[in-house]
This record gives C-alpha cells, sequence and structure tokens, in this order.
C-alpha cells in the first residue's frame, strides 16, 4: 500500500534526534489509561524491556499497568490464544469507560 515515508523515517532515526515526532511523551497529566501486554516468550521486545517502558510512566498522574501472558511470544494478538490478549485488553478498558 503506498504510503508516506517520514514516519518510518522518524522512527529509525529517533534515538538520533532529540526534538522527533515520535518521541514518547511521558509526563503527559492528559494522556489516558495505559496498559502495556507483554509475552512471557517475547524475544523482540523482552519484559526487560517493556517493564523499563512500564516504569517510565508509571509515575505519570494517569493510571498505567502492566501484564505479561504466560506462554505468548511476540505475536500476541495474531498466534492462537489471542482471545486471552483480548480479554486482558476488553477487561482493562471496561474499568474506565
Amino acid at each position: 500500500m503506498p504510503a508516506p515515508g517520514a514516519p518510518l523515517f522518524q522512527a529509525a532515526a529517533a534515538n538520533l534526534n532529540p526534538w522527533t515526532e515520535a518521541k514518547v511523551g511521558t509526563g503527559n497529566p492528559d494522556r489516558g489509561p495505559l496498559l502495556i501486554i507483554s509475552g512471557e516468550k517475547d524475544h523482540t521486545v523482552p519484559w526487560a524491556i517493556a517493564n523499563a517502558s512500564y516504569k517510565q510512566q508509571k509515575d505519570d498522574q494517569a493510571i498505567t499497568e502492566i501484564v505479561e501472558i504466560r506462554g505468548r511470544g511476540h505475536a500476541l494478538t495474531i498466534d492462537s490464544g489471542w482471545r486471552e490478549v483480548a480479554d486482558t485488553a476488553l477487561e482493562f478498558v471496561k474499568r474506565f469507560v
């Protein structure tokens, strides 16, 4: 599908450009609740990375939670067992709607 390449280049250079649009805005008091879902067997974004993201956000006034789904890898929503991931996310959303 044709699409602008700018977001790809911004994401690729995010660590080199401190003013990038791809930078995560931590400390934003207006953000909504955040749920970080990690797979126990995820080697692409392992627990240490997901947990570091959680720690970066948890001190905000907004709610931040983290969940590890046992026995799952990186493809949380496209592998068998996706319903457990969807149910986890849905239960989180229901608490705030």
